[in-house]
């Protein structure tokens, strides 16, 4: 029998770890409006799939994180990420049944709410947008979800990560 130990923490981690590195990587200004929430899509993924190992506490150690890399404020994302993981971790049974395309529905859904948390944050230290463009990321992350759902579902049942 294979151990059930934290041996699949690493995968959980090196996942994180890239979307960070995504979620910065440098776009030019017309591309960097609509960049996929990484940081979300990855998130969203793992509560999904493991519901009992990552969920709102992760998504705070997460959240506190990608403030730090972005430079964003203090907490701003990590409200946003618990929010999303909390609503993800009320729809995980649900979500597991849908199909691919209502899968990207939802994701849609949750990326729009982080980004419009992250707007309402930003609006209140004057510095949000003053258009709808902020939600093109939504859009982008509904379009990429059936890659990375495939892409870490992968390298989930390669590793045997459960």
């Amino acid at each position: 029998m294979v151990d059930q130990g934290p041996h699949g923490y690493w995968l959980i981690l090196a996942s994180f770890f890239c979307a960070l590195c995504l979620a910065v990587l440098p776009l030019p200004q017309w591309l960097a409006w609509g960049r996929p929430e990484w940081v979300a899509l990855v998130l969203i993924y793992w509560v999904i799939a493991l519901p009992h190992r990552v969920g709102l506490v992760t998504a705070l150690g997460l959240g506190l994180m990608f403030d730090v890399v972005e430079g964003a404020v203090m907490g701003q994302n990590a409200f946003a990420l618990v929010v999303i993981a909390l609503l993800a971790l009320l729809l995980y049974q649900r979500l597991r049944v849908f199909s691919v395309i209502q899968q990207s529905g939802v994701v849609f859904v949750l990326v729009g709410i982080n980004q419009m948390i992250c707007q309402w944050v930003q609006n209140l230290e004057g510095a949000g947008a003053t258009t709808m463009l902020f939600l093109l990321p939504a859009f982008s992350s509904a379009l990429l979800w059936p890659f990375v759902l495939h892409l870490l579902r992968g390298m989930r049942r390669s590793f045997r990560v459960t």
